[in-house]
This record gives structure tokens, C-alpha cells and sequence, in this order.
């Protein structure tokens, strides 16, 4: 049996083979250079013109359409000495192949946006956004650099957020401290002082710093959410063994609420720097003298994840992380 050649062009079959051929194939035997040349036809009206702007003979384009009408057995343009004009068969297929190259280049273009990270969507985990902090910055910076990419934030505790990227439904999560997980990625990105958040009619908010100590005989109130879990365990890890009677109130509330709760004498709390750029009126914030070490916020995503917008959002972190700490 003679074996068939493969073509890069319109394939020739006899026409006893093309009936059988199913009509939606046809578009696939069509080769990309004679469309682009007709639209070229198409919008020049004269296929001299068409061939000066396209760089090529004029006979090689009147070939090639000629070749596309008997392929689709349509004739898309009346010849005239002057030029051509449109048929109405080729004027309909006309604006179809214009729409679909319009449709290809949107893909390929797009398709190189995605690859580098520039066009999709990212979803990031958040335990808080305060303005002006590090994390609303840095979102803010990347959102600048990467108009195309849709940030979708989700506010939760470090346990939740967790579960939702194991489960594929966050990209990324910044969490209070350094955890380690087995099966997720997890980077050190930026620090703040731990201060402690009093009521202003406290009678140690006049002073320029507090101690544990000093604390032991107040009630700590936290978050069920956010970061929460986290300031309850860290502050339970200060008093093990020194305050058998510590005291920790959990609410389930939002920040600005818990420390509208701490100027009303509720109790005290724990939170990061960036926390005193609410400005909440009657609260002190001090910093905790005998905690020698910034508190640290970490990154934590899956090893999974390949998405080059997660990567570039990492590497802004770093490189602005870098920053903060050098300066």
C-alpha cells in the first residue's frame, strides 16, 4: 500500500476522499499563512497592495487565496481590473477567521503571561491586612507589579488556612511564627516586636516597657481567629511553670473589636508592631521588655504548586523581607 505524504500545506486529496472527510476538519488543513494572506486581501481590496505590505510576491498571494477558494469551494472574491471586492460568502468568512486569529493571539500571548507569572489568579492567606504593615505592603507592591494577576485574600487562623492549602484552595498563607509542616514549604519573610496592649488607665501603661512578670496578674484576651491561636500559646509558653493561675479569655471576634475590648478593660493582649498603626483610641501599646526576639511571620505554601505567579509573589517577599532587615 503507497504510503501517504504528510504536508505542511492544504492537504490534496482526491475528492472522492475529501466527501468522506467530516467538514470540521477542514479548518486544520488550512495553513495559517494563506489566511493571514487573505485577510491581507480582504482588507486592501487589490492584491498588489496586499503583497507589498505583507513582503511577499504578488503572484504567491493570488495563488494562495486561489488555492483557499477551491479548497473550500467558495469563491471569496470578485476580480476586477482595479482589484477585488468581497463576495458575501467571503466577507462572512472574513470577519469568522478575523475573530478566530483575534481569539489565537489573545491565547498565545496569554498563554506567555501566564507562563512568566503575569495574567491568572493567586489566592493568598492572610492572618490580618492592617494598612501600612509589611504584609499590606508587600500585597500592595506585587498587586503594582503584576496588574494581571487576580489576588483573592482570605483572612483565617494559621490552622485554617493551612487545611485550605493542603486542600488546594489557597496558593499561599503568611502565618505567625516559624512552623514546620512535612508536607508543605515554609520561609521566614519578615519580623516585628511583640508588644503588649493595655488599657490606658492600666497602671503600668505610663511606663516605656513591661515584663512578664509584670503581667502575671492580669487577664489575657485573644482571638479564636486570626492569628489568635497562636498569641494564646505564646503567652501560655512565657508563664509555664511562673503563673499557675494565668488567665486567658478567648473571643470570637475580629482585631479592631478585641482591642476595642482591651480599652474597655476586658483584659490585655499580646499583638505585633504593625498592630499600632490602628490607632485604636485608649490603648496603650508597650513593648515587652524580657522578649529579647522579634516575632516572626512566615510564608508556607505547597511543594506542589509550580504556579510562577506563587513564585514571583516569593520572591518580592524575600527581596522586601532583605530590605526590612538591612535597614
Amino acid at each position: 500500500m503507497r504510503r501517504r505524504r504528510s504536508a505542511p500545506i492544504i492537504d490534496r486529496q482526491p475528492k472522492s476522499a475529501a466527501v468522506n472527510q467530516p467538514p470540521q476538519l477542514l479548518g486544520g488543513r488550512i495553513p495559517m499563512t494563506s489566511l493571514l494572506q487573505t485577510l491581507a486581501v480582504a482588507e486592501y481590496l487589490n492584491f498588489r497592495h496586499a503583497a507589498n505590505a505583507m513582503g511577499v510576491s504578488q503572484s504567491s498571494v493570488s495563488a494562495r487565496v486561489k488555492a483557499l477558494e477551491e479548497d473550500l469551494g467558495v469563491q471569496l472574491f470578485e476580480r476586477h481590473a482595479r482589484g477585488v471586492r468581497l463576495t458575501e460568502a467571503g466577507r462572512h468568512f472574513v470577519e469568522r477567521v478575523t475573530t478566530g486569529i483575534d481569539q489565537l493571539d489573545h491565547a498565545v500571548r496569554t498563554a506567555g503571561m501566564v507562563a512568566r507569572g503575569e495574567h491568572g489568579r493567586l489566592r493568598v492567606g492572610i492572618h490580618a491586612l492592617i494598612p501600612g504593615s509589611f504584609l499590606a505592603m508587600l500585597i500592595e507592591r506585587y498587586r503594582e507589579q503584576y496588574p494581571g494577576i487576580e489576588v483573592e485574600i482570605a483572612e483565617g487562623s494559621a490552622r485554617d488556612s493551612v487545611m485550605r492549602l493542603r486542600a488546594n484552595r489557597l496558593d499561599l498563607t503568611f502565618v505567625a511564627g516559624s512552623p514546620e509542616f512535612p508536607d508543605c514549604h515554609a520561609r521566614r519573610i519578615w519580623s516585628e516586636r511583640l508588644l503588649a496592649a493595655l488599657p490606658s488607665r492600666h497602671p503600668l501603661a505610663d511606663g516605656v516597657g513591661v515584663t512578664w512578670a509584670d503581667l502575671a496578674g492580669d487577664t489575657f484576651i485573644v482571638r479564636e481567629g486570626g492569628s489568635g491561636p497562636q498569641v494564646h500559646d505564646h503567652i501560655v509558653m512565657r508563664f509555664a511553670g511562673s503563673s499557675p493561675d494565668l488567665s486567658i479569655l478567648r473571643f470570637d471576634v475580629e482585631r479592631s473589636t478585641l482591642l476595642s475590648m482591651v480599652a474597655q478593660g476586658y483584659g490585655v493582649t499580646i499583638a505585633g508592631e504593625a498592630t499600632m498603626l490602628l490607632h485604636v483610641p485608649s490603648v496603650t501599646f508597650l513593648p515587652i521588655l524580657d522578649e529579647f526576639e522579634p516575632f516572626a511571620f512566615s510564608a508556607v505554601w505547597s511543594p506542589h504548586n509550580r504556579s510562577p505567579a506563587l513564585r514571583n509573589l516569593l520572591d518580592l517577599a524575600a527581596e522586601m523581607g532583605r530590605s526590612a532587615r538591612s535597614g
